[in-house]
């Protein structure tokens, strides 16, 4: 029992470090779609074949809290807009961690947890005066719990909030939410550790003349003509808003946490600028910038915690294409394009990231992957098949460089595509039954390359 102890208590500290230090890459993990692999595998394969830090889920669902169990994985769980005033009750705030938060502290590394979703830009005046209630109650339970150092309360909101953004000096929040609740919630979020967690998207805000702006490509840069400090990418100008805005009220020590960024890669037609190719510079340049300390013209020498939205599209989302098409992943574990996230082993010690190869689009090169959703049973069969023909099948097996992610659909992708490429790549060689597919994308990644 007392080495039971010892080694809970090791974790504690451990998770508790890992909450408070602040710097990591993130994903979001939405679930809004029909077609989804079941958490636990979605967990295993963030905890073993990506880089990714921490993860953000959008509710506190049991079943996926508890698949991030064991992973060490830093998790931020949500209490939905519509839960909000409830948690104003004290006995219902209670209730509520005791339910969903209690059973996994000892083997979930919960971080955070983030009430509501962009409440202040709502229309709903009788939410946004229950936010800063509802997360004074959900501390006051955690400190009751002895929980407050290792779980912080945070809520993410928009650039939104802001009346002004450009130039990014002269960041200011809007009159009427300050005197509401910008106030109160930047003293509750000092007085916890708790660090202000805004959704920034450029490309909401970029436009055809500012394309390489938004997406951290070289461009002449943007100037404040205010400070004389000269931007380079989009993101980092509404960062420095945000931080003109906080500066402004006196809570320039707050932290500032990037809680969703990220780009589409599939649109409508009068959607400018959304294809994979933008999509995979923005999210890979992302992960290099906020990750390198270089920081903002206002905030320069230090990395952010940044989460990438999202992790899978999501086809039951509202809204335009777009909306339905910010996932960096296929459902069965494939990158729809590659930046940099994924793992490989080397020299059998571990895993650790590798360059990437972009995916682009070619009118001559043809690859042969399976289907979208198709049975994992049907998949096996089909790697068992090519392995049966000849096919060399070293590369899926362990420190081959396709073994990871190690998944049945993966490993599947790989040796349907030899299997086409050898046998004449007709139409019929990437048949299997119905279960494959010809794609001019290219699937490969880190040193994993698909044969053409």
């Amino acid at each position: 029992m007392a080495a039971a102890i010892s080694t809970l208590s090791i974790l504690l500290m451990v998770w508790t470090i890992k909450a408070v230090d602040g710097a990591g890459i993130g994903i979001s993990y939405g679930r809004a779609a029909s077609n989804l692999p079941p958490p636990v595998q979605v967990a295993q394969f963030l905890a073993h074949s990506t880089t990714f830090d921490c993860v953000k889920l959008f509710d506190a669902d049991p079943a996926t809290v508890q698949a991030f169990a064991n992973t060490d994985l830093a998790v931020d769980v949500t209490v939905p807009n519509d839960l909000v005033a409830n948690l104003t009750d004290l006995r219902f705030a209670h209730r509520w961690v005791r339910t969903n938060i209690v059973p996994r502290v000892d083997d979930t590394n919960i971080a955070r947890i983030l009430v509501g979703n962009e409440v202040i830009s709502t229309a709903n005046r009788s939410l946004v005066s229950s936010l800063v209630p509802a997360m004074q109650n959900l501390h006051t339970v955690l400190t009751r719990l002895s929980l407050q150092h290792r779980i912080k309360v945070a809520s993410p909101q928009s650039v939104g909030v802001l009346s002004t953004s450009n130039p990014p000096s002269t960041g200011k929040f809007r009159e009427g939410r300050v005197a509401e609740v910008m106030r109160p919630l930047l003293s509750f979020l000092r007085a916890t550790g708790s660090p202000f967690m805004v959704n920034a998207y450029p490309f909401f805000g970029f436009a055809v003349d500012t394309l390489d702006y938004a997406l951290f490509r070289p461009n002449p840069g943007v100037e404040d003509q205010n400070t004389g400090l000269v931007y380079s990418n989009m993101l980092d100008g509404q960062l420095d808003a945000v931080f003109s805005a906080m500066k402004r009220l006196g809570f320039d020590d707050v932290d500032i946490v990037i809680s969703e960024t990220g780009w589409p890669s599939v649109g409508e037609p009068w959607e400018l600028s959304v294809n994979v190719d933008n999509a995979r510079d923005f999210n890979k340049n992302l992960v290099q910038h906020v990750s390198s300390g270089t920081g903002t013209p206002l905030m320069p020498n230090r990395t952010f915690e940044a989460y990438i939205f999202s992790l899978f599209d999501e086809n039951l989302k509202p809204g335009p294409l777009s909306q339905r098409n910010f996932g960096l992943f296929h459902p069965e574990l494939l990158p729809i394009y590659d930046i940099g996230v994924l793992r490989t082993e080397v020299g059998g010690q571990g895993t650790a990231p590798v360059q990437t190869l972009s995916p682009t689009p070619s009118d001559s090169k043809r690859w042969c992957i399976p289907k979208p959703n198709t049975d994992v049973l049907l998949l096996q069969q089909n790697v068992e098949y090519v392995c049966g023909q000849g096919i060399d099948c070293t590369p899926i097996q362990s420190g081959g460089v396709c073994s990871f992610p190690d998944t049945v659909p993966a490993h599947a992708a790989f040796l349907m595509n030899e299997y086409y490429q050898a046998f004449g790549r007709n139409a019929f060689d990437c048949d299997f039954g119905r279960t494959g597919m010809i794609t001019a994308i290219d699937p490969s990644y880190g040193s994993c390359v698909y044969s053409s």
